[in-house]
C-alpha cells in the first residue's frame, strides 16, 4: 500500500519544479493536480508521461491501482484559481 504523501514526494522528487496535490485515502485510487513550469510548451500527453515517469513501475505492478491526474503550468494554475 502507498499513501498520497508518498506519491506527492515521488512526483516532486522526480519533477523538482513541481507542486503536487494528491487526494485518496484507500491506498490504491488517487486523484492529483500537478503544477510545474516544466510543462511549458508540452502537450497534455507529454505532461502526463512526465508525471507517471516519476512513479517508476508502481503503476504497472499495482502498487498504485489508479491515478487520475490533471497537469498545468503555474500560469494556468493561477488562471484556474480565479
Amino acid at each position: 500500500m502507498i499513501t498520497k504523501e508518498e506519491i506527492k514526494q515521488l512526483i516532486e522528487a522526480g519533477l523538482p519544479a513541481a507542486n503536487a496535490m494528491i487526494d485518496g485515502d484507500d491506498g490504491t485510487h488517487f486523484d492529483g493536480i500537478v503544477v510545474s513550469s516544466e510543462f511549458e510548451g508540452k502537450s497534455m500527453l507529454a505532461q502526463h508521461r512526465m508525471v507517471f515517469d516519476t512513479l517508476g513501475d508502481r503503476m504497472q505492478t499495482g502498487i498504485i491501482h489508479a491515478l487520475s491526474v490533471k497537469t498545468c503550468t503555474p500560469d494556468e494554475w493561477e488562471s484556474r484559481k480565479d
